[in-house]
């Protein structure tokens, strides 16, 4: 949070001033206001009544000018603070990988509670220096004037941290598990669309809703009670607020009725206590965004922090063989200690342009070298070489590029499939994914599709089978043309005679680049190359050509 109030600061600067020419005209306001009632309530005549009533006029039409101008500046400082904080949480995200990230509470963090930090930054940051600046001013003022009244302001402004401090630390427990509610009602109605076809099925259609509803109202109770807790607050405020108001009229009747207090001097102090107390009625408004935004920082603290330093390492040399050589030297890494550690000392080297098929039980640790070849972990120890180069030293633009990856489930994305080949390499042309697409063996699958390539397909490539869908992700990785390709069961939940089909492309992807496959199938055993199998982490047997 401090770190971004830091970098919010040039934005709320403007704020502030806008907000404090507002309070000038406010005090301005005040005292033609003096001028013109002062002479009245003793039976004078008003001196140049025109000239203070268009003073009066001229300082509300500036107060209603700044409004609109700080209601605009705390809409772009929000929108900016919006705009870096998504920016940097989904860098964060993608850097984390996809073992780091959930769907729910990912979706719920980036949108919903970047939004609820908006008001720290566009009423939160400003009103917490108006609170102090706006009410010094108005004082100094009325010290020039009565300094009694400049007490009694002082005393009644002092009053007001304390109990909205009281009235905060309940609102900040009550924030808290109010945006936990959200979080995890919008966490089940993600998973409970996604299994919408399971729970149908299941017959628990009726027993889910009610769940989704008890959690709704669960949501509300949590979100009155925030209001409540907010309210106290705000009645603190006003309690001070009136106290003063009494004080003041009362010492100000005493002070006129024995002549040592002039009409306009106490119409004036009168007023301004309104004027003393708004900006900390704003603060005491936007306290609600803090404690929102204190929350909310919380879950987006891990995502946002910048990425540590790499640890001392090689500089990338240029190697002149081609194609790509992958070696792990006892490389280990545990996902979770109490499970143990998925790799062991595992050591084995991939030739350039040759094939290694991983294969071994469920946990062998087929899927995990994949993900360290991916650069979504780091090993915990020993190393990882492409081409000789410590993997620690490329960076991950570098490795994206030279990397193909293909899972068990191609994620497919709303668009047309054309975009979604495309979405290998942004400036492939129409040639280059025409060959992508006969290579894939897709070419018969869009053929019978109503525009060919340029089918609309939904998010998640509904209305394609799953061996259609895998053929797209060939396609992609045919587009992309890296030399290092990595598979991770890419013929699961695939029939026979679709699985044959997918290997058949899986062949000719093949061709001139370094495969890494893990493999449950023993059909997929026919891509060639050399078998390694993985037990416990670690490397039971190595054999030839599969």
């Amino acid at each position: 949070m401090r770190a971004q109030q830091a970098l919010s600061r040039r934005a709320t600067r403007p704020i502030v001033a806008l907000g404090l020419a507002g309070t000038a005209a406010a005090i301005l306001q005040a005292w033609c206001l003096a001028r013109l009632i002062g002479p009245v309530l003793v039976g004078r005549a008003i001196a140049d009544p025109v000239l203070w009533a268009g003073l009066f006029g001229a300082a509300a039409a500036l107060r209603a000018a700044l409004s609109v101008r700080i209601d605009g500046q705390a809409f772009e400082a929000g929108v900016l603070a919006r705009r870096r904080l998504r920016t940097a949480y989904l860098v964060g995200a993608f850097a984390a990988g996809p073992h780091a990230v959930q769907a729910g509470p990912a979706v719920t963090a980036a949108v919903d509670q970047v939004d609820a930090l908006e008001g720290f930054f566009a009423r939160w940051l400003p009103a917490a220096t108006l609170a102090w600046a706006g009410p010094l001013l108005v004082l100094l003022v009325v010290l020039g004037v009565d300094p009694v009244a400049a007490a009694v302001l002082a005393a009644g402004g002092a009053a007001v941290p304390f109990g909205m401090a009281l009235a905060g630390m309940g609102a900040a427990a009550a924030s808290h598990q109010q945006f936990a509610a959200m979080a995890r009602l919008q966490a089940r109605f993600l998973d409970r669309i996604r299994g919408i076809a399971t729970i149908v099925l299941a017959g628990q259609a009726e027993a889910e809703a009610m769940k989704l509803q008890a959690a709704a109202q669960e949501l509300a109770r949590r979100t009155m009670r925030v209001l409540r807790v907010a309210f106290l607050s705000s009645a603190v405020l006003d309690a001070a607020a009136a106290a003063v108001l009494v004080v003041l009229a009362v010492r100000a009747g005493a002070a006129w009725r024995a002549g040592g207090l002039h009409p306009a001097t106490a119409v004036f102090t009168l007023v301004l206590v309104a004027e003393f107390f708004a900006p900390l009625r704003v603060f005491a408004a936007a306290y609600q965004d803090r404690l929102h935004a204190t929350t909310a920082a919380a879950t987006l603290g891990a995502m946002t922090q910048p990425a540590a330093a790499p640890l001392a390492a090689p500089a990338i040399r240029t190697v002149a063989a081609s194609g790509v050589t992958v070696a792990f030297e006892a490389v280990s890494y545990t996902w979770d200690p109490a499970r143990g550690p998925a790799l062991s000392g595992l050591s084995f080297r991939v030739p350039a342009n040759e094939t290694a098929v991983l294969v071994g039980p469920s946990g062998a640790g087929k899927s995990t070298v994949l993900e360290l070849l991916l650069g979504f972990v780091r090993a915990d120890s020993g190393r990882i070489t492409i081409n000789g180069a410590d993997l620690a030293s490329i960076t991950p633009t570098a490795l994206s590029r030279m990397t193909a990856w293909i899972g068990q489930r191609p994620v497919l994305f709303a668009g047309s499939i054309r975009d979604n080949i495309r979405f290998g390499r942004e400036d492939a042309g129409d040639a280059a994914i025409e060959a992508a697409v006969r290579a894939a063996g897709l070419g018969a699958v869009a053929a019978e599709l109503p525009q060919g390539l340029d089918t609309v397909i939904g998010e998640g490539g509904h209305g394609l089978s799953g061996g259609q869908a895998q053929r797209v992700a060939i396609a992609r990785a045919f587009v992309r043309n890296a030399p290092l390709l990595l598979l991770d069961e890419p013929t699961a939940h695939l029939d026979p005679s679709t699985e044959a089909d997918v290997l058949d492309s899986l062949r000719r992807l093949a061709l001139g680049r370094t495969v890494i496959m893990a493999a449950h199938s023993n059909a997929a055993m026919a891509l060639g190359g050399r078998r390694i199998v993985l037990n416990a982490g670690r490397e039971a047997a190595a054999q030839g050509a599969a």
